[in-house]
């Protein structure tokens, strides 16, 4: 039997360019806990874990995993921890992985608002590198549906927070979000507070309803239509065709998705959407249902 040098407290979650990083467990579950797309950590009570505790995990993972490159800080969002307690956790980090180059973790913006530049750039400086980023949407009434504790101005300053002490961000929106009656507004307002952000990664999924469609529906009154496979993909490229990126490298390969993609943005964006053209008009073909035209007027 393979044996484990810490126990973790599942479930246990981490992005999937995290799959060999090692894993330590600052907080369980999540601070918020209540957007209307998650069940990820609603069988956990949000927990701070003591120092002491954190230490140990990491002076045995270190001993298990003397390569390591990569430490990523669990679970939902443990950057909601302050700097004072923060600190010691990373300093010990670079302590006991002597080959590691990166420390990442799940934020939202609130956390990093909450932190001053001064500490957002020791904490650089010491090797927390990434944050990734749940942005969801950046259309405000689809932010409220949801639940989400963030608005599009609390994330555009607190990413652009996070930028400006050198923190590269993992942006991630969610296609689908608002079924047909908001899909034209996600994808418009998601592409421009992406593209102010220009974060160093962008990715997409696609909507999945863990309590199911009606208890979903319950958030928008009523007034959630849910999308084809064709409609989900032409919000895809509405929300690809208006993004202004520099050098941002995208992908949308989760298992969620139904076209993998990646590329760079925006030297890519005319591949990304030939590739979904494609895909469209062959979906479209075969479930004998023509492309549902959609306005590209911007408003």
């Amino acid at each position: 039997m393979y044996f484990f040098p810490i126990q973790y407290d599942e479930p246990l979650f981490r992005p999937p360019s995290e799959a060999n990083a090692a894993i330590v467990q600052a907080t369980l579950g999540c601070s918020w806990n209540s957007c209307a797309f998650c069940n990820m950590y609603e069988t956990k009570k949000f927990k701070v874990r003591s120092f002491d505790d954190v230490k140990h995990d990491i002076i045995h993972l270190a001993k298990a995993m003397p390569s390591a490159r990569k430490v990523f800080l669990a679970d939902g969002n443990a950057f909601v921890l302050s700097y004072d307690r923060l600190m010691p956790i990373v300093s010990t980090i670079n302590e006991h992985f002597g080959r590691a180059h990166r420390i990442s973790a799940y934020a939202l913006p609130s956390n990093i608002l909450a932190k001053t530049h001064v500490q957002l750039c020791e904490l650089r400086t010491n090797g927390l590198s990434l944050l990734y980023i749940g942005v969801e949407s950046g259309d405000n009434d689809l932010l409220a549906m949801i639940n989400k504790s963030e608005t599009a101005q609390s994330t555009l300053e607190g990413i652009s927070k996070a930028h400006a002490a050198g923190i590269d961000t993992s942006v991630m929106i969610i296609n689908g979000l608002g079924g047909q009656k908001y899909s034209q507004q996600h994808a418009l307002n998601s592409a421009k507070l992406v593209s102010q952000l220009n974060p160093k990664f962008l990715s997409t999924l696609t909507l999945f309803t863990p309590h199911g469609l009606n208890q979903f529906q319950t958030q928008f009154k009523g007034d959630f239509i849910p999308q084809t496979q064709v409609e989900q993909l032409n919000e895809l490229s509405l929300f690809i065709e208006h993004l202004e990126l520099d050098g941002t490298i995208f992908r949308s390969n989760h298992v969620s998705n139904s076209v993998g993609l990646e590329g760079v943005l925006s030297k890519d964006k005319m591949k990304l959407l030939s590739t979904l053209e494609q895909v469209i008009e062959k979906a479209g073909t075969l479930m004998e249902s023509p492309r549902t035209p959609v306005n590209r007027k911007i408003y």
